[in-house]
């Protein structure tokens, strides 16, 4: 017989029905496709669930509102680039220009009604986890009057993104250069280059998508596609099982990856001309999609042509007038294109401190580790879209950030109706985890030596960025979450008082109490194999 602890009170039946959701706020950092994803959801499956989205920008958009340069446009096709509740059939070109994929996202959010959710210019600046309150504190800085103000709400949705804190290269003379001196991650509208002599610093997705002119639908495939949402369908998925289906491609010692690399490096060299001395620099002597590869059409083209000289010179230093070189030439300029890329680190933007006082800046500074790729030890009720190891080269985002939001919101779901005060990924899980993706790498084109943000800019070392496995594979682990893998703390120390009075919610609020003989197969849709 168990013993009762008797300076303990009685135990008090909580007078709600089972699966009441309790009122919660969440807060989400970013207005880009991952902050109008997890809108989108939260107002069609949650319930009682207070949101706002602080957007550090004017307008909505994120990484398309915020990249400007000349020829930006996605890397992947267009049709596989959007919602699966908000299509476009009626893209102009194969891969979407920026302008185009951002006004695709801004009309999103208006015919769904999410603007609602999104404070433009307010730039979250801190949090804080109260233990006590089960929340975050956050610190909100309104960017028009330079305010700032607290907010507090009991999940931090980080959808921020994790190549939209672009920096300048680390060259010495940088900032002394005498002309213009610009970033494509911070393009200035109106940027006047006819008539001058220009650099662009860099050869890697930015650089090479200056130039490309990419076929485009016809008229009557589109209306096709607005006619026959089936045959919309159909198309859209023989793309993405065009993309999901060339994982052997990764696999360093696979025929795939040597067909591919000695294809594409005569491919490179017909562009070129067989006889261009350019073509033993500029054909890499590594692996196929060891970095992200890039659809730059015309790229290669545009090194033939008579204004532009490519240099493969180490730079030295940017001096006044140009850039000097470490062969002691100075190649003089008017203006300076860095398209170097972003800061890689992980680190959040701003100062997170978790469980105990812990800063995940702090935390990510050895190397940067987490949970899926979703959350990270001693942050409760922290998530994140694309954290360390997610599926960043394996296709298009935005049906990731789909599968990733249905996480986040079973998540925040299971914790609203089972009286759960928070959750964090176990350290031991984090760590099996991250024990596992680094003993699979080494059998991948990722993990050999190529300077790559997979491994943090560097040419060697682990790679944290990418998920260990197919995007199939992906899929499948993110379909059903392992609630085992997180510590849960209750509200009530009787862990099943959600259980409440004895009643339904769906008793109470006079809805259908015999749904389940409706689809009696519904619980089996997760059993996939």
């Amino acid at each position: 017989m168990a013993e009762v602890n008797s300076s303990q009170p009685p135990y008090l039946i909580v007078e709600h029905p089972i699966n009441e959701p309790r009122p919660l706020r969440a807060i989400v950092v970013g207005a880009g496709a991952a902050g109008l994803n997890f809108a989108y959801a939260t107002q069609k499956y949650l319930q009682n669930v207070s949101l706002v989205i602080y957007e550090k920008n004017a307008a909505i958009g994120g990484t398309w509102l915020e990249n400007k340069y000349p020829g930006i446009r996605c890397d992947i096709p267009a049709h596989n680039y959007q919602f699966s509740w908000s299509l476009n059939p009626d893209w102009t070109e194969f891969y979407a220009t920026g302008p185009e994929i951002l006004k695709y996202f801004q009309d999103t959010a208006k015919k769904h009604d999410l603007e609602k959710y999104v404070k433009l210019r307010h730039k979250v600046v801190g949090a804080v986890w109260n233990e006590e309150h089960g929340a975050w504190s956050v610190d909100v800085q309104n960017e028009a009057t330079g305010e700032v103000f607290k907010d507090r709400a009991e999940f931090l949705i980080n959808a921020s993104g994790f190549l939209n804190n672009w920096k300048w290269p680390d060259i010495p003379g940088l900032h002394s250069f005498g002309g213009q001196l610009t970033h494509t991650a911070d393009w200035k509208e109106g940027l006047d280059l006819k008539g001058k002599t220009v650099a662009v610093l860099g050869n890697g997705s930015t650089g090479i998508q200056l130039l490309p002119q990419i076929q485009t639908d016809s008229d009557q495939q589109k209306q096709e596609f607005k006619d026959d949402p089936d045959k919309f369908h159909k198309y859209r998925k023989a793309l993405e099982e065009e993309i999901c289906a060339r994982f052997d491609l990764v696999l360093k010692d696979s025929d795939a990856q040597a067909q591919a690399k000695a294809l594409l490096a005569e491919y490179m060299k017909q562009r070129l001309g067989k006889d261009n001395p350019l073509a033993e620099r500029l054909v890499p002597d590594f692996g196929v999609l060891c970095r992200r590869a890039s659809p730059g059409i015309g790229y290669l083209e545009a090194m033939n042509e008579k204004n532009v000289r490519v240099v493969l010179d180490p730079i030295d230093a940017v001096v006044t007038n140009g850039v000097r070189l470490q062969t002691g030439d100075t190649v003089p300029i008017d203006v300076l294109i860095c398209a170097t890329g972003f800061d890689l680190s992980w680190k959040p933007r701003f100062p997170i401190l978790g469980r105990d006082g812990i800063n995940l800046q702090d935390q990510f500074d050895v190397r940067p580790v987490g949970y899926l790729g979703i959350s990270a030890p001693n942050m409760p009720n922290y998530l994140v879209y694309f954290g360390p190891n997610s599926p960043l080269a394996h296709g298009s985002a935005l049906p990731s950030f789909e599968h990733i939001t249905t996480y986040m919101i079973r998540m925040i779901h299971k914790a609203q109706t089972q009286g759960y005060h928070s959750f964090e990924p176990s350290k031991q899980a984090v760590s099996d985890f991250v024990e596992h993706a680094d003993a699979f790498f080494p059998r991948t084109i990722w993990s050999t030596k190529c300077r790559s943000w997979f491994k943090g800019g560097k040419e060697e070392g682990p790679v944290y960025a990418l998920h260990p496995g197919s995007r199939v594979h992906w899929v499948h682990m993110m379909n059903e979450p392992r609630y085992e893998d997180y510590t849960w703390k209750t509200t009530n120390r009787n862990v099943f008082s959600y259980l409440g009075n004895g009643f339904s919610v769906s008793e109470v609020e006079n809805k259908d109490v015999a749904w389940f003989l409706d689809e009696p197969e519904a619980g089996y849709r997760s059993v996939i194999y």
